[in-house]
């Protein structure tokens, strides 16, 4: 008897909400296992109770981490988990950002900048070294979403610290082009999701793309181009 193939093994920060829960629900139909982090616990197990009811022939699962992604020492132990459990990430999905409340460049509020700083730039910096050795051992990608709001007015914290993120991912992907992991950069279509929200409240929201829409376009791109 042929033993049951151990599943490929996603991590998603930023997986509670939006289009990081969605990418999240869309690996677990697919027969994947997620690794799901995010601060927001209730957010994580409305996603676990969504998977649960999918009830599909051959879906996957989630090992739920709460847990914050600036810090350190944190992050790494679930790294090392996930290399004694699986051995290997087939896939990183970087979600997780910090959405600044929109405010003139003159006025930025010190906590706010402090923050995006923190979530956008430092944490993808730590992550990155921790998760690329992972990657490599699944013949990997990882998977960043860029937002390009950089120069526009009152986007100052969150334009600047996003393009900052965005810049070091594609540095990664030259490096890497030869000798992977591979880095890829998606550009979602606007979602209606709680970060949208807060920077344009009460637009209307009807043309906007359903996040589960989005993580479904991106991911069949992402794994047929694999």
């Amino acid at each position: 008897m042929s033993e049951t193939p151990e599943p490929k093994v996603a991590l998603v920060t930023g997986a509670s909400r939006g289009l990081g829960a969605a990418l999240a629900e869309q690996l677990a139909a697919r027969g994947w296992h997620v690794v799901a982090v995010a601060r927001t616990v209730g957010g994580l197990e409305e996603l676990d109770d969504r998977v649960k009811a999918l009830g599909l022939p051959g879906a996957g699962s989630v090992t739920l981490a709460p847990m914050d992604i600036t810090l350190d020492d944190a992050m790494r132990h679930l790294c090392r988990q996930i290399y004694d459990r699986w051995g290997k990430l087939d896939l990183w999905a970087h979600a997780a950002i910090h959405a600044t409340p929109l405010s003139p460049a003159g006025s930025l509020a010190t906590a706010d900048w402090d923050k995006a700083l923190a979530i956008n730039i430092r944490a993808t910096g730590q992550l990155i070294p921790m998760v690329e050795p992972l990657l490599k051992l699944g013949q990997g990608t990882a998977l960043f979403f860029d937002d390009p709001r950089a120069g526009q007015k009152f986007f100052g914290a969150y334009g600047a610290s996003k393009a900052a993120q965005i810049a070091l991912a594609a540095s990664w992907q030259a490096e890497n082009q030869r000798i992977g992991p591979r880095v890829v950069i998606a550009t979602p279509r606007p979602m209606p999701t709680a970060t949208r929200a807060r920077f344009f409240p009460g637009e209307d929201r009807t043309p906007l793309a359903a996040p589960r829409t989005e993580a479904d376009r991106i991911l069949r791109g992402l794994l047929a181009e694999a």
